[in-house]
């Protein structure tokens, strides 16, 4: 390929590499040159183009992308359409995300032109999220490189989605005079929750007294029909030769690993009894945050076997986020500060508009939907998320050419909810924060969303920044990564209003104005806003 300025009668079939708006004439970057565009370009008064003209051998980026994505060997993994020199990559089934690091890297090697970049490995994804995604960088690679890649993509499977299967699992729980009943039906309703992404289902839940004696026949008699147990003890297991260890040893069972180098997380026991797994819980797996917990149930539920040394490997990323209900977080921040990731809601049905789609009509020239994601692209957010459903083709063509995650959700007539989920189970694991916008609420800026997160800096860990107009709330709102399984587990279409309730103590307020409240749900708001001389921006 040769890239580079060209006298026009050498660009005929060439790729302009820079969108061109000059003398009447409008063509975009990546637009294959014609005759007849030259022949218009000439007119202005131009002489040469920036643009990328073939050379024999080389592959156009969408044929080489779509190429390369259909190389990869994959299991439980969909192949989208090429666009723009890339191919997205979505999980077909609910499950555990696995990928090779050294397949990856072998390809990633090939040619920097030539990338494939997918989620973190192990884990879980529901059906619908995107897991990689094949993105050629320049307009066309050499046919040479593409064919390396190829061959890299078939030395083994390279990703692919481990199914969750559902299966009985039984819970024992102990119990000691300082703990509250509640306490208990709480830490069971939570098992279930996370046992739900997998179908499962606790078909046995017994208290005990916390001890040895008591423990052990619960656990011979649960094992003959349950295929996982899951042990809550009163107090953490601190050693051993505590009272669960040592139940799970007496009834026959053998202990493989007490303690993991995930925080929070470390006092967790894994142990097998007939063959089949039991999992003695850290006392924060009570909680929805994700913790080391998580980490060997999704991979036990995705039928991957577990040693006692894969555990002692999960140290580096095993530093978990705070646990917003500690009573004395460790950290206020990060130390340098919030990684904030913007998910913009654009998945619903508009119907109060009738049969306009409130997100794609222009105002002042520019789509609603494009205005909010303007604002979020401009602030210190790191990445945009964009959540789609209802007409998803013409929300993403309202956005073009802008870079964001697009996360499609299939679900989005049963309500918010299914978009929020979406949006956030898009999100990268290095998300600190989720700023959570609504489509059609053009009036919020990038100064704004900036606001937000410098207050994030300075506010308790596990705080929830609300907007306000006047003392009311509204939106955006900011969520710190620790209340991300809850946003997961709602439903409905009431969005995350009764977790605010939930959590109203560590809500802090953040004063927007008008802006915050201002969403263009129906013709009679859509023309008072297009009426207004400027867009608002706040009081």
């Amino acid at each position: 390929m040769k890239f580079g300025s060209f006298p026009l009668e050498q660009c005929e079939g060439a790729i302009l590499a820079h969108s061109l708006k000059h003398g009447g004439v409008s063509i975009k970057k990546g637009q294959r040159l014609s005759g007849g565009d030259l022949q218009a370009i000439r007119q202005t008064g131009m002489e040469a183009l920036v643009v990328a003209i073939p050379e024999a051998g080389d592959i156009d980026e969408n044929r080489a992308a779509e190429r390369l994505a259909r190389a990869l060997r994959m299991a439980n993994v969909r192949i989208d359409t090429a666009g723009t020199g890339r191919v997205n990559l979505y999980a077909e089934a609910d499950g555990l995300f696995q990928a090779s690091r050294v397949i990856i890297d072998a390809i990633n090697h090939v040619d920097p032109g030539i990338t494939l970049a997918t989620v973190d490995t192990k884990i879980p994804v529901n059906a619908g999220r995107m897991v990689g995604t094949v993105k050629i960088i320049p307009y066309m690679v050499a046919e040479a490189s593409l064919i390396a890649a190829e061959k890299a993509a078939a030395t083994g499977e390279a990703l692919g989605v481990r199914e969750f299967r559902a299966r009985p699992v039984g819970v024992i729980s102990t119990r000691l005079p300082h703990l509250k009943e509640s306490i208990i039906r709480k830490t069971h309703s939570m098992l279930e929750k996370r046992l739900a992404a997998s179908g499962s289902e606790l078909t046995e839940e017994v208290v005990v007294d916390h001890a040895t004696e008591a423990v052990v026949p619960e656990l011979k008699r649960q094992i003959q029909h349950c295929e996982m147990i899951v042990l809550f003890g009163a107090s953490a297991i601190s050693d051993r030769r505590d009272v669960i260890p040592q139940a799970i040893e007496r009834a026959g069972g053998e202990l493989i690993r007490f303690g993991m180098p995930v925080d929070p997380g470390n006092l967790l026991l894994l142990a097998e009894l007939d063959g089949k797994p039991v999992l003695g819980a850290p006392g924060c797996a009570r909680s929805p945050a994700e913790n080391g917990f998580d980490f060997i149930l999704n991979r036990l539920m995705a039928d991957i076997d577990v040693s006692g040394e894969e555990i002692a490997g999960m140290g580096v990323g095993g530093l978990l986020m705070e646990i917003g209900s500690r009573p004395q977080p460790r950290e206020t921040v990060r130390r340098n500060g919030p990684l904030v990731s913007a998910v913009v809601l654009a998945a619903g049905q508009s119907r109060r508009m009738g049969d306009l789609n409130k997100l794609t009509i222009p105002v002042a020239g520019v789509p609603v939907v494009r205005q909010v994601v303007d604002a979020a692209a401009g602030s210190a957010c790191e990445r945009v998320v964009v959540v789609t459903g209802h007409q998803r083709e013409d929300i993403a063509a309202a956005l073009q050419p802008h870079s964001v995650i697009f996360a499609h959700n299939p679900n989005f007539a049963d309500g918010l909810s299914t978009s929020l989920a979406a949006g956030i189970r898009a999100l990268k694991p290095d998300c600190t924060h989720a700023l959570i916008l609504l489509g059609d609420m053009p009036g919020i800026t990038s100064e704004m969303i900036d606001h937000f997160i410098d207050a994030a800096k300075e506010a308790p860990a596990g705080s929830i920044l609300v907007a306000t107009n006047n003392g009311k709330r509204g939106n955006p709102v900011l969520w710190p990564k620790s209340y991300f399984d809850a946003l997961c587990g709602i439903s409905g279409d009431t969005g995350a209003r009764h977790l605010l309730g939930e959590y109203a103590d560590r809500i802090v307020e953040i004063e927007l104005g008008f802006a915050a409240s201002l969403d263009l749900d129906t013709p009679d708001a859509l023309e008072a806003y297009r009426a207004r001389k400027e867009p608002v921006t706040g009081a």
